[in-house]
């Protein structure tokens, strides 16, 4: 089981950028699509980008432009670059090791366990 661990999060102004990372433990990270999610007060978990095993990456409507996913193969780390910041980001964001290649398959996948998270706050 691959354990998960998220930094990076903080208090942030509108228009600011957070970097955030995810370091995962096992030999087997590079066989993993990555992927970040996250959750608002009160609302569902959303998928909000992912990364394939060969560097392909998808992202949501409501990122796209702003934020970049990558991955680091040799430091089992996942990033996710997030410019332009916006209230609405703010959530909780969580990363997660998986598989699939397209965006349903990513959003549907049932995971075993979550990490702890970080907490991402856009506000003047």
């Amino acid at each position: 089981q691959v354990q998960l661990v998220e930094s990076g999060g903080g208090l942030v102004q509108p228009g600011g950028s957070l970097r955030l990372s995810c370091v995962a433990s096992g030999r087997r990270f590079s066989f993993y699509t990555m992927a970040w999610y996250r959750q608002a007060p009160g609302k569902q978990r959303e998928l909000v980008a992912f990364i394939t095993t060969g560097g392909s990456t998808n992202y949501a409507d409501s990122v796209k432009g702003r934020f970049t996913i990558s991955r680091d193969n040799a430091e089992n780390t996942v990033y996710l670059q997030m410019n332009s910041l916006k209230p609405e980001d703010t959530a909780v964001y969580y990363c997660n090791a998986g598989y699939g290649s397209s965006w349903f398959d990513v959003s549907i996948y049932e995971y075993r366990s979550w990490g702890q998270g970080t907490q991402v706050t856009v506000s003047s």
